[in-house]
């Protein structure tokens, strides 16, 4: 299809206009009153975590348990696609794409910081000791892992096979088709199922968003003494949305796969540095104890709730926040990643999406973390203490303990601003997707409205109340959605049943 459309020919009107104008207002009230946004926030946020801080870990558990057995069950042959489709893109430019899109932002920021907030204020033992060291790299593994992938490959797996096998529109509501029906899907609850997506979608990319413009402004002042604040990060994050804007608009072969490969390059370089020039053998020895760890204590990270102690407060304000905060991501990832994966068999793509980008986040984290808890840990130094006052500062202030820090510095900076865009412009192409009817090649005019919308809600909730006000934005919109993707889970494994009945029925052996 020509990207030549007319704007208000190509759009689903319903879907837009309520979810455009309800955003407007929640940027305008936001704006206009953010003190009582902020308070309202703390309020949701509090509400959530307390009361339904369990159905997120089951959830979440379930969904990646759920998506391993589909992988290994009788339905991993089938395509996703036509029978003998052949994929549209490289299997490394693919890799590249799923990480890039999926989690690029969010593993810049808090790849030491996590650590060193976890080795600090650890969820139980003595803080800022060697038992706090191994648990905070055990937790880093276990919140960037298997989890959050299996999250996206659910939404991944509905929305590639109901499009590319059955011939349905890119929508999330495609994916209810064996429970709903034609009439279910296009009508009001349909609807509603993709109206959720695109506030799901908006409030998990503008959180990384935010966090992003933050890491930036911090690498700026390191670099070149450029001031903190928030007129600065709303500076930054409106240069970055016109330049994700026009990477959406370039489309993916030409915006998104470029830039996928490049930041690819430049976050092996990096890694290989601080490998190198770091402490290599503490390195690869954390690394290979966390991923024993890791694996040896999944179950019961997967399900503690930290009941029967008086600081349940950590598990909801880390693996609450961040099981929420994948389930925003998922409709935005999801329609990503099944728009990069047709061709692919669904054991392929379920093994590759979990277990690939997962790996990639391990390396940086056991690479990233390890450095910065040697020299905590090892070489008493502050870098806990810095990360306590702006989290924002951890991976700039663990490069000052070693050579080429103002390189270093701008190498990362300028990786957080490409995956920064591609996260962005990824958003922007499938929230565009979702208000068009399911076009695999929205228009122009749909990206460039959703982009600054996306760009106006990120500034908006940093006004309203920072990280705190960014992470309830996550949960909130994930809560809801969660129940969708169960939704999900079942209709999958219907269409299955029925598609191999079908092909049963018609098999040589029944016509004899």
């Amino acid at each position: 299809m020509s990207e030549n459309k007319s704007f208000l020919s190509e759009i689903d009107r319903t879907i837009f206009s309520i979810s455009a104008l309800i955003m407007v207002l929640f940027v305008l009230w936001t704006m206009l009153q953010p003190k009582v946004a902020d308070q309202t926030f703390n309020l949701v946020q509090k509400f959530i975590t307390m009361n339904f801080g369990w159905s997120y870990l089951i959830g979440v558990s379930f969904f990646l348990l759920f998506a391993l057995f589909i992988a290994f069950s009788k339905y991993g042959h089938l395509t996703l696609g036509k029978d003998g489709e052949k994929p549209n893109h490289s299997t490394l430019s693919w890799f590249a794409m799923l990480f890039a899109a999926g989690m690029g932002i969010g593993l810049v920021f808090w790849g030491v910081a996590e650590p060193m907030t976890h080795y600090t204020t650890p969820p139980f033992g003595e803080p800022s000791s060697i038992e706090s060291a191994q648990t905070a790299m055990r937790y880093t593994f276990f919140h960037w892992g298997l989890h959050p992938w299996g999250v996206f490959s659910i939404v991944g797996l509905s929305m590639a096979y109901f499009q590319f096998r059955k011939g349905l529109p890119a929508l999330v509501s495609s994916t209810l088709y064996p429970l709903l029906g034609a009439k279910g899907i296009n009508g009001w609850i349909g609807k509603s199922v993709d109206i959720l997506a695109v506030f799901a979608t908006i409030f998990g990319v503008a959180t990384s968003l935010g966090l992003g413009a933050m890491q930036i402004t911090t690498g700026l002042n390191y670099a070149y003494g450029i001031p903190t604040g928030i007129t600065t990060t709303v500076v930054i994050i409106i240069v970055i949305t016109i330049l994700f804007i026009t990477s959406a608009v370039a489309g993916i072969e030409r915006g998104i796969k470029f830039l996928s490969n490049t930041n690819m390059v430049m976050l092996f370089i990096c890694l290989a540095f601080m490998l190198i020039i770091g402490p290599t053998r503490f390195i690869l020895n954390g690394f290979t104890e966390t991923i024993g760890s890791y694996f040896q204590n999944i179950v019961q990270m997967s399900f503690w709730a930290d009941t029967y102690r008086t600081n349940p407060g950590w598990v909801r304000g880390w693996t609450v926040f961040y099981w929420a905060w994948w389930i925003a991501w998922a409709p935005f990832v999801g329609a990503f990643i099944a728009r990069i994966s047709k061709g692919r068999s669904v054991r392929e793509f379920i093994v590759c999406v979990i277990i690939v980008p997962a790996l990639l986040s391990f390396v940086w984290l056991g690479v990233m973390g390890n450095s910065a808890l040697y020299i905590d840990v090892v070489q008493h130094g502050d870098i806990g203490v810095q990360v306590a006052k702006d989290m924002s500062t951890a991976i700039f202030a663990m490069f000052q303990y070693y050579p080429l820090a103002g390189v270093l510095t701008t190498l990362t900076t300028l990786i957080i601003a490409i995956f920064f865009i591609t996260s962005a412009d990824s958003a922007t192409f499938v929230l565009a997707m979702f208000t068009s009817g399911g076009d695999l090649n929205p228009g122009t005019g749909l990206k460039i409205t959703w982009g600054l919308i996306v760009g106006a809600v990120a500034i908006a909730l940093l006004i309203a109340g920072g990280l705190s006000a960014l992470q309830t934005a996550a949960i909130a919109a994930a809560f809801p959605f969660m129940i969708v993707m169960f939704a999900m889970a079942v209709s999958i494994i219907k269409a299955f049943r029925e598609e191999f009945k079908l092909r049963k029925s018609f098999s040589p052996k029944n016509n004899l």
